[in-house]
């Protein structure tokens, strides 16, 4: 079964893993994806993150979660906001602060995936990704 919205289904995948608990958790490869965990490690997010690669054709990465000392999840929301059946678009002027700058907005840029905060200090717009708060 193909998947037709590949960050849609990482950002599910991630929301699950921390509904439930999970310490860790799979996803498959993908560079966009590997450049969106990098910010959100950087964030303080997620824990870390590696590559695993048993198969070349089946790249897998594993991500470890990241918990409050109370066992709440970092991660209150994480939600795709630019979807293939709609696009959307800012500006750099009109890149969001999301809940006031303690989250974090991630935006596909000429110059690759950037944080709304990375994107603002480095003048440039383009599509937006997600938010996660």
């Amino acid at each position: 079964m193909s998947i037709t919205d590949p960050i849609a289904d990482f950002f599910t995948r991630i929301r699950n893993a921390y509904i439930a608990l999970h310490d860790d958790l799979t996803v498959p490869y993908s560079s966009m994806k590997v450049n969106i965990l990098k910010i959100l490690v950087k964030e303080g997010f997620i824990q870390s993150f590696q590559e695993k690669s048993n198969n070349p054709q089946k790249r897998q990465i594993k991500i470890n979660l990241k918990y409050t000392n109370d066992g709440n999840s970092v991660i209150s929301d994480i939600k795709r906001i630019s979807r293939s059946g709609r696009r959307i678009y800012v500006r750099k002027k009109d890149v969001p602060k999301v809940m006031n700058g303690y989250g974090v907005s991630l935006l596909s840029t000429s110059k690759g995936v950037l944080s709304g905060r990375d994107a603002r200090l480095g003048n440039v717009g383009g599509e937006l990704i997600g938010t996660v708060y």
